[in-house]
């Protein structure tokens, strides 16, 4: 089998192959670094190719090489033979001196680089990042690996997937819906599914030295979504007609910006009544429990006093029997996907507000800090954000100024400038 090795005196790599029958290992002068291997395992895929094919000259890649002339004496067999035209390339060719390591032209075979399939690849690259990833991080990407990537990628090898056919794919799920035939795919899930092709082929052009086709490809324009928060009229109207025994729960979400997940996977050892903070922890979904989204999710949210009242009330009815501040009736999690459907849609529709998502609920927790005049960077950790710039961008036309009224200060100045000089 050939294979680059290393030589123990000098800790220089050489070609070990075998020939017409015959091992041959040729030396070099290259150190054993990453960079030489890669060069060397090129020319030994080369040399293996033309080996194939019958058209391996030993002397056009090891022109000093004592072997060479032994099998050009025997009639190399690969020497008389015509290779196909190709672009010359630079490439390093050695003999067997250990003190001799010449650059030469040549023009070889061009054989195609050596790399796995898109599918086999996908799956390594899959496998190698469970490690790291959340649930729903890996559960994502294999929906989207198995619904769109595989039916168009699978068996193409890597390197032979080109920018005309990210476009193309591109170009199908939006138009067909991959997999889900007769439904259009938005531009944002659309964005989702290349951002995980996008992914497999960077990592597979670093390991397999190809450029990565996905380099230049854009992602689509996405249309913004508007957030729609409650205001503090119907966050009162909500919680006085919503059911008693879901009262603290949904206290806890209008009040705290807690993230759906995070609501879900509170315990009551990070509950701290005595500083009154809940400490953002854990979160939890229908994959079970879990780290928090990312190190900034860390953190710890000051309870206001309807939010203690409310913990407090909680812990009395089911502290005693579940270590999970919001559970069911045997003490498990309780499901967003219940409480959505029971609890939180049918109270919208009672009381005639308007059908929210029951993420509107942190939404709203921003919207009235901001409407209170707390520090920005103060409601940035609240939320879990690393800086105010996700909260001015989401928020924007929420933030009042010194005031508490936008455009008075304006109002103002004009009425001075103007108005005075009148």
């Amino acid at each position: 089998m050939a294979k680059i090795s290393v030589r123990k005196e000098t800790q220089t790599l050489l070609f070990d192959f075998n020939y017409l029958g015959k091992r041959c290992r040729e030396q070099t002068t290259l150190k054993d670094t990453k960079a030489n291997r890669r060069k060397m395992e090129k020319v030994l895929e080369r040399i293996e190719l033309e080996i194939i094919a019958g058209t391996f000259d030993y002397g056009k890649f090891f022109p000093g090489s004592s072997r060479a002339k032994v099998f050009a004496a025997n009639g190399n067999p690969g020497a008389s033979q015509t290779a196909p035209a190709t672009p010359p390339i630079t490439e390093v060719v050695v003999n067997t001196a250990p003190s001799v390591a010449t650059t030469k032209a040549v023009t070889p075979i061009s054989p195609e680089p050596s790399s796995p399939t898109f599918a086999e690849f996908a799956a390594i690259w899959l496998g190698e990042n469970e490690a790291v990833w959340r649930r729903n991080t890996i559960r994502a990407a294999s929906i989207h690996l198995n619904s769109y990537l595989l039916p168009y990628f699978a068996d193409m090898p890597l390197y032979s997937v080109n920018k005309a056919h990210c476009l193309d794919f591109r170009a199908k799920i939006a138009r067909e819906g991959g997999s889900l035939k007769g439904k259009t795919l938005s531009a944002k899930t659309v964005n989702e599914v290349m951002q995980v092709l996008g992914a497999i082929m960077a990592e597979a052009a670093e390991r397999y030295d190809f450029a990565n086709p996905m380099q230049n490809v854009k992602r689509l324009k996405a249309r913004k979504v508007h957030i729609e928060p409650f205001t503090f009229e119907e966050v009162q109207l909500f919680l006085k007609h919503v059911r008693p025994d879901y009262h603290s729960y949904f206290t806890v979400r209008f009040f705290t910006g807690l993230r759906t997940g995070e609501v879900h996977g509170l315990r009551w050892p990070h509950i701290d009544f005595d500083r009154r903070e809940i400490l953002v922890r854990e979160t939890f979904s229908h994959l079970g429990r879990e780290y928090t989204k990312n190190e900034g999710s860390q953190r710890e949210v000051k309870m206001s006093e309807p939010v203690y009242r409310a913990l407090k009330a909680q812990h009395e009815a089911s502290g005693h029997f579940s270590d999970y501040v919001f559970c069911s009736k045997v003490g498990t999690p309780i499901q967003p996907l219940n409480v959505n459907r029971r609890i939180w849609k049918p109270t919208l529709k009672r009381l005639g507000l308007k059908d929210r998502r029951l993420y509107q609920t942190r939404h709203t927790a921003a919207t009235l800090w901001l409407a209170s005049g707390e520090a920005p960077e103060w409601i940035a950790r609240q939320m879990g954000h690393t800086s105010t710039e996700m909260l001015f961008k989401v928020y924007s036309r929420y933030v009042p100024n010194l005031t508490r009224k936008d455009g008075s200060a304006f109002e103002r100045l004009l009425e001075q400038r103007l108005g005075g000089g009148a």
